[in-house]
């Protein structure tokens, strides 16, 4: 999906990865919300998750005939580059840089998935009801930030953009972690969410500027970013078994620090800007 929703952007020669990734939000929250009323209903769990299937087996692949096609020139391109063969291929230190950025974001949102909710309840000691209710203000601020992003990101570019939503989260975050009082949390979460939405996102287009080398990039970029989704909330977990869920969740704001340092490896490479410019002449 990441790969070739790179490919669409540079064919666009505008950002949009971060909508696919606000798609993957809304599917998050519709189904969640889905999964509530069948449930109120009566419907058996069994029922709802065959109809699913049954849903996606005929929606996906159907979905999937309206990719773009293959580029034939893609692999002469490749070896024409020198980045060598598959598994041979180095891992060069933007990739890396922009991996760190990448397992900041994700921690970040990994960490508000999983604790936002358990904090607000055995921290705040409000109802599981209105720590729902927080929990949800987080998602819809996800995805209101990945779905109007875009236009920041063209307006502004890759670097300022994502540097400014760091601090952002930054602020977020702390707030959260230092807040006495649960309407102050709330705010915390609601900046915590806009400010993390499109690192992710943004660090997989920047992986995949060079589209020679985009799928072996991309999967290493978003390897370093799954490992934060698995790694992340088991540690907070385990952090907050030493005090409180609230203060585990510091360590989050430290790595958004060392991501805004290596935010800088975002900024489009020139085979990037070349196409781009291309893209642009050419509409």
């Amino acid at each position: 999906m990441n790969v070739h929703a790179a490919a669409v952007e540079q064919r666009a020669g505008r950002a949009v990865m971060p909508r696919f990734h606000a798609g993957y939000s809304i599917g998050t929250v519709g189904s969640a919300l889905l999964g509530a009323g069948l449930i109120a209903i009566g419907v058996p769990v069994t029922v709802h998750l065959l109809t699913l299937a049954a849903l996606i087996g005929i929606c996906v692949p159907a979905g999937a005939r309206m990719f773009l096609p293959a580029d034939p020139g893609h692999n002469n391109t490749a070896t024409r580059s020198g980045a060598g063969d598959g598994p041979h291929r180095r891992i060069d230190r933007r990739s890396l840089m922009i991996g760190l950025v990448v397992l900041a974001f994700a921690f970040a949102e990994g960490a508000g998935n999983d604790w936002i909710a358990v904090a607000l309840v055995d921290d705040h000691h409000i109802s599981a009801a209105l720590a729902s209710l927080g929990y949800a203000v987080f998602l819809a601020a996800m995805t209101l930030g990945r779905w109007t992003g875009p236009i920041l990101l063209d307006r502004y570019g890759r670097v300022s953009t994502i540097r400014a939503l760091a601090v952002l989260a930054l602020a977020g975050l702390v707030l959260f972690v230092v807040s006495p009082w649960p309407a102050l949390a709330f705010v915390g979460v609601l900046l915590w969410g806009l400010g993390a939405c499109l690192g992710y996102p943004v660090g997989l287009s920047a992986a995949a500027d060079d589209p020679t080398t985009a799928a072996q990039r991309v999967s290493v970029v978003s390897g370093i970013g799954q490992l934060a989704f698995l790694a992340g909330p088991p540690l907070i977990g385990l952090l907050g078994s030493l005090g409180t869920i609230q203060h585990a969740l510091a360590v989050v704001p430290l790595l958004i620090g060392l991501a805004i340092l290596a935010v800088g490896a975002l900024a489009p490479t020139e085979v990037h800007r070349t196409r781009h410019d291309k893209t642009l002449a050419s509409t």
